[in-house]
């Protein structure tokens, strides 16, 4: 087992969004510093001991900090490969790189599930109009998504038969993946995490409402019969186990007539876990601490139901009545501009059931 890092060690973090910055208050909480790099405005940047700003094509900014810290953990997948290696030679990374590099890709990430023998969506590799017009011949509906750098719903594109694929391939024009369609009735996530020590602990699946391809909203518990949330949580200790993985991961799964079936895995703290922080002892975010650590992990038992929901864009108006209501915890993110569609906040609401 790896040794745990003693309090007063610093946590290197690549990325400094709201992610960023609750990990570093967790961090803080179990007497660590963290050091953020960010290449941009970094909201995390409020709470963390040190902040960076530089590019990650920076290798003498990147070597600084990696030297400045004990141990690098990252809040989104999207890092360079040439920054980490430069980062892994003087540094140990967690999660690690093999959970990156699978994640970075969508077509790597479905083939890496789909060698577990776990049930994704079809799907074909698209490399050009001609590969898609081929690939949507099998489909009624389907979804284009570039293979790198999408999120909250930016880098798709719904198709259906009869569409211009032409006109599709032009407007995303660069390696994709084509997703038919799944006839879910519900998406749910499971945030899972997995110590040096190989432990896991998983907590409640949660139950995913998105609105324009961003969540809106996360309910806990997710009202799904036992046998279904139970094999939630098996398949999330799977893929974790079989990436020899350290963190918290995101595992993103579609309810369907045939079963579950795993939609994309996110390796680091993710937005449908954020109900964990009202519903639980331990909070994803300090889950995610101990682990990269090398602490044991915590008790992800629920003690509350909880409903999350993303403060988004405009819905900052909202905040008197918000801070105002009962059993309500709101976290802003520092954000300074309000923006549509940009994630400017969330709450947590305990409801309270008998």
């Amino acid at each position: 087992m790896t040794e745990a890092l003693a309090p007063g060690a610093t946590i290197g973090i690549l990325g400094g969004g709201q992610l960023g910055r609750m990990l570093s208050v967790a961090a803080s909480r179990l007497g660590y510093r963290c050091h953020v790099y960010e290449p941009g405005a970094a909201p995390a940047g409020d709470v963390a001991a040190r902040v960076t700003t530089a590019p990650y094509e920076d290798e003498a900014a990147i070597r600084a900090f990696a030297r400045a810290v004990d141990v690098v953990t990252y809040e989104f997948e999207n890092v360079p490969a040439a920054a980490l290696d430069l980062i892994e030679s003087i540094v140990p990374i967690r999660p690690g790189r093999r959970a990156l590099a699978v994640s970075q890709d969508r077509i790597d990430e479905k083939d890496f599930l789909s060698g577990l023998g776990l049930a994704t969506a079809p799907y074909a590799r698209i490399d050009s109009a001609a590969d898609l017009d081929a690939a949507m011949a099998g489909h009624d509906r389907a979804i284009l998504k570039t293979r790198r750098l999408g999120y909250d719903g930016k880098g798709q594109l719904r198709l259906a038969t009869g569409d211009d694929m032409a006109a599709a391939w032009a407007r995303v024009n660069a390696p994709s993946v084509l997703e038919g369609f799944v006839d879910f009735s519900a998406e749910i996530s499971v945030i899972v995490a997995r110590g040096t020590d190989g432990a896991v602990a998983a907590f409640d699946p949660g139950l995913n409402l998105h609105e324009g391809g961003i969540l809106r909203r996360t309910t806990v518990p997710c009202g799904l019969p036992a046998r279904l949330v139970q094999d939630a949580v098996l398949i999330a200790s799977r893929i974790v186990s079989a990436l020899d993985y350290v963190g918290v991961m995101g595992v993103e799964l579609f309810v369907t007539p045939a079963g579950l079936v795993v939609n994309e895995i996110a390796p680091r703290v993710h937005n449908s876990g954020h109900w964990t922080q009202a519903g639980c002892a331990v909070d994803q975010f300090e889950q995610h601490v101990r682990a990269v650590a090398g602490l044991p992990l915590g008790d992800g038992r629920r003690h509350a139901d909880v409903v999350m929901e993303n403060l988004i864009g405009a819905d900052t108006d909202r905040l008197p009545d918000l801070l105002r209501a009962p059993d309500t915890q709101v976290h802003l993110y520092g954000k300074s501009e309000v923006k549509p569609g940009r994630k400017m906040g969330h709450v947590n609401r305990i409801v309270r059931t008998g």
